[in-house]
């Protein structure tokens, strides 16, 4: 079955960073567009970034430009979000998740696997 697992959330500091990795298994990867998306608390779900299914393109949310980097490698079956100069406001739970086209769409009925989530916390 198909199974998207997050890894690498946790604390940090403002202007730190982490990276974030999603395994991805029972389905092939290399089909398929692939996001980001976070849920802070008390907020709904944002679009954080999404890449391709053969990496030729991205998207990334305006708070994230410059400091999210998105990136798959098919061989490993896995989609990585590298974040730099973390803020607080990047506290969130993020998710990974498969959408059912090549590319990566903001839509959320355009997703049919989610993962369960690894939480970032950014505080001093």
């Amino acid at each position: 079955q198909v199974q998207l697992v997050e890894s690498g959330g946790g604390l940090a500091q403002p202007g730190g960073s982490l990276r974030l990795s999603c395994a991805a298994s029972g389905f092939t990867f290399s089909n398929y567009g692939m996001t980001w998306a976070r849920r802070a608390p008390g907020k709904g779900l944002e679009w954080v970034s999404g890449i391709w299914a053969d990496g030729s393109d991205t998207y990334y949310e305006d708070s994230v430009k410059g400091r999210f980097t998105i990136s798959r490698d098919n061989a490993k079956n896995t989609v990585t979000l590298q974040i730099n100069s973390l803020k607080p406001e990047d506290t969130a739970e993020y998710y990974c998740a498969k959408c059912v086209f090549m590319r990566a769409s903001r839509g959320v009925y355009e997703y049919d696997y989610w993962g369960q989530g690894t939480q970032v916390t950014v505080s001093s």
